[in-house]
């Protein structure tokens, strides 16, 4: 990819801290003494702000103010690369897209919905908070918002750029979101109510990298230290908006959690590597196979997730970075002793 080292695309993303009861076995530290202060780049309002009679000029201006995140977003979020299309065609294309009717609805509408983000700015900078306390070597990220015609829900990007595409959270209602690529279950968190989860989804994400192993532990165990990690960071948002989930689905788990543990070993799922038979326990989907009904899909994550928690309360003073580079699936669970509960 072209100027960039790191780049983790989050195609679903995220929302506000809500208010809710929280575990009473969590421990949740005080980051009120941490500075880590969101500033949001709105990218979409001052690409459109260009004037298309200079765009050759502005747009190579705008490059220079931004280029760590223009280097992502012209070539890998767009599609619209100098490289392959030179200069001249280049700046002919992102004029194409600037004055492109549908495009230019969209932008429109990004307007209306959110005229302004100061409510994300404090939502991002109490969860900044909480990054720093648990990493805090890594600098702050750089927020930037941007269209892209439903392409991209937020990426994390070379020189610690967080993007987040606001044409993602249009709401469930939003009449304009194919069905065939976003069905219901994709778009009831579409909203800005799950925004800051999605870009935290893309932090952890680039933190964690992809899983080690094929075998189905060892996705459930690398995305259940994902749901690990983002509770820590937004430790006061409920669990059915981490999950994505329903709060009727996010109770299905809660009480089926044995039985869920129970699926997994008779149909001998855990060390299976057939990613057709697997899919749908890990990645979005509006059902798990073999579940009852009310099961939605990703319940391994769910389950992993457990585990995880399982192995950090037998061991308290294992740090973030440490249990991100804990590889071993087998050894995890081993350790974890986890037990679900009846």
């Amino acid at each position: 990819m072209e100027a960039v080292t790191r780049f983790v695309f989050a195609i679903f993303v995220l929302t506000g801290i809500a208010s809710c009861s929280v575990d009473k076995g969590k421990n949740i530290p005080d980051v009120s003494h941490i500075s880590a202060e969101a500033k949001i780049t709105r990218f979409e309002k001052k690409l459109f702000a260009l004037d298309t009679t200079q765009l050759a000029n502005e747009l190579a201006a705008l490059e220079q103010a931004h280029p760590e995140f223009s280097g992502v977003y012209f070539p890998n979020v767009l599609g619209i690369s100098k490289r392959r299309l030179g200069e001249e065609k280049y700046v002919q294309t992102v004029n194409g897209f600037l004055i492109f009717p549908a495009v230019r609805k969209l932008y429109d509408t990004t307007l209306t919905i959110y005229p302004d983000l100061q409510w994300l700015e404090k939502d991002l900078s109490s969860t900044f908070r909480y990054y720093k306390y648990y990493f805090p070597e890594n600098p702050t990220p750089r927020v930037y918002t941007y269209i892209s015609e439903y392409a991209y829900g937020a990426f994390v990007g070379d020189g610690d750029i967080l993007g987040i595409g606001l044409d993602f959270f249009f709401g469930a209602d939003y009449p304009y979101y194919n069905p065939a690529y976003f069905p219901n279950y994709i778009k009831r968190h579409m909203d800005r109510k799950h925004m800051v989860m999605r870009a935290v989804e893309a932090l952890v994400d680039d933190l964690c990298g992809p899983p080690k192993g094929e075998r189905l532990l060892d996705r459930m165990v690398h995305n259940g230290k994902k749901l690990y990690l983002m509770d820590q960071l937004l430790p006061y948002t409920p669990d059915s908006v981490r999950l994505a989930y329903t709060s009727a689905q996010t109770q299905w788990c809660e009480n089926n959690e044995l039985q869920m543990w129970n699926h997994f070993l008779t149909e001998e799922l855990l060390y299976s590597t057939d990613y057709r038979n697997i899919r749908k326990l890990v990645e979005h989907s509006p059902n798990s196979p073999k579940m009852p009904p009310e099961a939605p899909g990703r319940t391994a994550n769910y389950m992993g997730w457990q585990i995880v928690k399982s192995y950090m309360k037998r061991f308290p003073q294992t740090s973030m970075q440490e249990l991100i580079e804990m590889k071993d699936a087998q050894q995890l669970l081993e350790q974890s002793r986890y037990k679900p509960r009846r």
